[in-house]
């Protein structure tokens, strides 16, 4: 029986979905984490502990405990640990994105000098640091604009900016989010915070782009040899105009014209050749206007949250079990998305502070079309909404006869939903929020 070895960041919504996954496949699952488990004594093949942060170091573990129980597969969950994977799928010899190709996907810059070098369609971009006269570049830029760090996920410090006083306030936001998680991330792995002058020059680097008008889409993909599949196309029929860009519906199948599908396709494939990606499932997010598509963003990852189940293909099969089929067989050959609409919401934070209470659960499920209602968030949990946090309160999925159906689902469950929602100060001590809850 084939082993799988699962890199599961301690924030991710899916190791149920992957393990069930590998277990409706029949193979056998190594599940990797950063934190050490109780039970790895009681189970030594089927656990394993792995610094994320430090892939050569993760890859010599991995060689080292696939000389006792080999490994042939490696599939990361989550874009923080792709770079990891394929360092550790280099190590072993397995098919797998280049290095470099996945380390691109991590750095916003990088990603987009390497599309600009090939053509691909996307925002003029400029790259700036926090030490910049930022006044200056206030008066430089061309607005609306779109600030955003190069290394964070989930729509985290992405700000638009109208005017240079939006641009200055922006900047000062980020400055503080940027301190705040460089901070946070070396407090949990043990080490001591630098001083705020020192962060590292890539942690003090952000991206102003220009800003795209147009509806977004996001592509579900899976390479083979540098071939694109494309699994699923998303229309987000609620405007994503800003200030800040937190995602709400995903409605498949797109309703766009075939042709404008088929540009997307092309567009997505022409900037994975540009990246460098060949191997497993790709995340694209696009615009869409008179220009045609321009891309946002592309990760060598599937669709995050509990989005995934929405998605359904040949007789049944998840999108995590057609990821782990072709990281285990490369050719192997996926099937078509099931014909019927169906959407997800992911329930957005309306304001930060303590969740006490939910109210009208009953009445959002009892919707028609809404298959399941499920509130990750749980009570007495700090939250913090974008920029600074990209965290969901839940997920709210759906299926209908047409797409219209589906995005007016969502939409009247979600509007049956109230959250109750206190200032910290008047909860107490803060509940620590995590974004995998």
């Amino acid at each position: 029986m084939p082993r799988v070895l699962l890199l599961l960041p301690t924030t991710t919504y899916r190791t149920h979905a992957f393990m069930e996954a590998a277990e409706r496949l029949g193979v056998e699952v190594t599940a990797a984490s950063e934190v050490a488990s109780a039970l790895t004594k009681l189970n030594p093949s089927g656990l394993l502990q792995l610094h994320f942060g430090d892939p050569q170091r993760a890859a010599r573990q991995v060689v080292q405990f696939a000389e006792q129980h080999p490994i042939a597969a490696v599939v990361p969950v989550d874009d923080q640990v792709t770079v990891c994977a394929a360092t550790i799928c280099e190590a072993l010899g397995l098919r797998h994105n280049s290095v470099e190709s996945a380390q691109a996907a991590r750095n916003k810059h990088r990603m987009r000098e390497l599309l600009r070098q090939t053509g691909v369609p996307q925002p003029q971009y400029k790259l700036c640091s926090l030490d910049d006269d930022i006044v200056r570049i206030a008066d430089q830029v061309q607005y609306p604009c779109v600030v955003k760090p190069l290394t964070l996920s989930g729509s985290r410090g992405v700000i638009r900016a109208n005017t240079d006083l939006e641009f200055v306030q922006a900047i000062v936001r980020l400055d503080h989010i940027l301190r705040s998680e460089f901070s946070e991330s070396h407090s949990v792995a043990g080490t001591r915070s630098r001083p705020e002058h020192s962060l590292p020059v890539v942690a003090r680097q952000f991206l102003v782009e220009d800003f795209v008008a147009g509806p977004e889409v996001a592509l579900e993909g899976m390479l083979t040899r540098g071939e694109l599949r494309v699994l699923a196309l998303f229309d987000k029929p609620d405007p994503l105009d800003g200030p800040f860009f937190e995602e709400t519906v995903y409605v498949t199948p797109s309703r766009l014209p075939v042709s404008v599908q088929a540009d997307i396709a092309r567009c997505t494939s022409h900037a994975c050749r540009a990246m460098g990606l060949t191997e497993g499932p790709v995340h694209a997010e696009l615009r869409i206007n008179g220009g045609g598509p321009w891309i946002i963003e592309i990760n060598p990852r599937s669709i995050g949250g509990l989005c995934s189940r929405v998605l359904r293909f040949g007789t049944g099969l998840s999108l995590e079990e057609l990821i782990i089929r072709h990281a285990l067989d490369g050719d192997d050959d996926p099937p078509k998305r099931e014909n019927q609409p169906a959407g997800v919401m992911m329930i957005p934070t309306p304001r930060a502070g303590v969740l006490t209470e939910v109210r009208g659960l009953d009445q959002a499920r009892a919707v028609p079309g809404i298959e399941k209602v499920v509130i990750s968030a749980h009570l007495g949990q700090e939250l913090v909404p974008l920029p600074e946090r990209s965290l969901y309160l839940g997920f709210i999925f759906a299926r209908a006869a047409c797409a219209e159906d589906v995005a007016a689902a969502l939409r009247a469950s979600h509007g049956r939903l109230e959250f109750i929602i206190r200032p910290a100060a008047d909860w107490g001590p803060s509940v620590d929020a995590t974004e995998g809850v």
